[in-house]
């Protein structure tokens, strides 16, 4: 049974970057994956394309042809692919077994009221895919108390849409010690703990918000997403390898490959690590790394990445000294070989 990830988000969230990170991360503890574009505005992937949505359609040819503006093009373009879903079957078929990365669009219209992406979704299921949603949100929304009530109302108008095992993430995590500092602890908001301290700074950021009917208004945002009680967000340094495997041990609970077959016993050490747990984190971890004491870790990672580099010349210098040795050893051999007297005679 083959498994995937379906990427929405946002645009700017950081999905085309994170198919990428997880493709080579994929590739690196030996689990076989292909990423698969969805995006008819893509036109430039960072990532090798095992199948690409614009050899089907291409945003400029609907734009020219029916005049539509580009929102408008890559709602008909996904109505297209609904239409066109046989095109899509045979070429995941092609792909086998692979782990499957599918980078979507994202005109957020998409994944929260309009109805193709989710019926490609469920037919995708069809084919027997186990499907896990990643909704990807630029972790720049913590440092507004608007654009993160914005963020959560949209995260839990996904969930409810596409209704497939779902996990939100809060990507660049590595930035956000640039922005100023936040008024809650990361805990606060990945967890989605009480919003209702949240209200002053929302008054505080906008005199505009002050307004007893924005108060009411915001209060009764902050009531429907804690009703739910569905969002919560992981965090995502796409380049940072114990984020990766994190956020990756976290998907494969959610899609149930924690729990498949071991991947064989010639294990690489990442694949050991993933189904050992070692790179479970927690968020307070993640406050440490990326914002109480960023600059030392920083400095931390970039000693041992010195030392590593020094490691493997030691180690390379030590192979060629050892093959000049060896070389010495056979310099008696070297020259003419003396004639022995034998004489060796070819039949005709």
């Amino acid at each position: 049974m083959p498994f995937a990830q379906l990427v929405i988000g946002p645009p700017g969230s950081g999905k085309s970057t994170y198919c990428n990170g997880m493709h080579q991360f994929m590739s690196a503890i030996g689990r076989k994956c292909s990423v698969v574009n969805l995006d008819p505005a893509n036109d430039q992937t960072s990532y090798p394309c095992a199948l690409d949505v614009r050899d089907l359609v291409t945003l400029e040819e609907i734009m020219a042809e029916d005049t539509l503006g580009p929102n408008g093009g890559v709602l008909y373009a996904l109505e297209e692919l609904e239409n066109n879903f046989e095109w899509l079957s045979d070429g995941l078929k092609e792909l086998g077994e692979d782990y499957v990365l599918f980078d979507c669009p994202g005109q957020v219209e998409l994944f929260t009221h309009h109805s193709s992406l989710r019926n490609i979704f469920f037919r995708i299921s069809k084919l027997g895919y186990r499907l896990t949603v990643i909704h990807l949100i630029d972790s720049y929304s913590l440092t507004l108390p608007s654009m993160y009530i914005s963020a959560l109302l949209l995260s839990l108008r996904a969930m409810l849409q596409m209704d497939l095992p779902h996990i939100n993430v809060l990507t660049k995590i590595d930035n956000l010690s640039n922005y100023a500092p936040l008024p809650f602890n990361l805990d606060f908001y990945t967890e989605v703990q009480d919003l209702n301290y949240l209200l002053p700074h929302l008054e505080e950021e906008t005199s505009r918000l002050s307004h007893a009917k924005f108060g009411a208004l915001n209060s009764a945002i902050i009531e429907l997403v804690q009703e739910f009680g569905l969002v919560a967000f992981e965090t995502l340094a796409v380049e940072d390898k114990k984020s990766m495997m994190h956020l990756l041990q976290v998907i494969d609970r959610a899609s149930g490959y924690a729990f498949g077959p071991a991947e064989g016993a010639n294990d690489t050490i990442w694949q050991v690590a993933m189904r050992e747990g070692w790179g479970d984190m927690d968020i307070r971890d993640v406050q440490e790394r990326w914002l109480d004491a960023k600059e030392e870790y920083d400095e931390m990672e970039r000693r041992q990445l010195e030392e590593e580099a020094k490691a493997r010349q030691a180690a390379a210098k030590a192979t060629s000294e050892n093959i000049d040795d060896d070389d010495d050893d056979l310099a008696d051999f070297r020259g003419p070989i003396p004639d022995s007297g034998v004489k060796v005679v070819r039949k005709s």
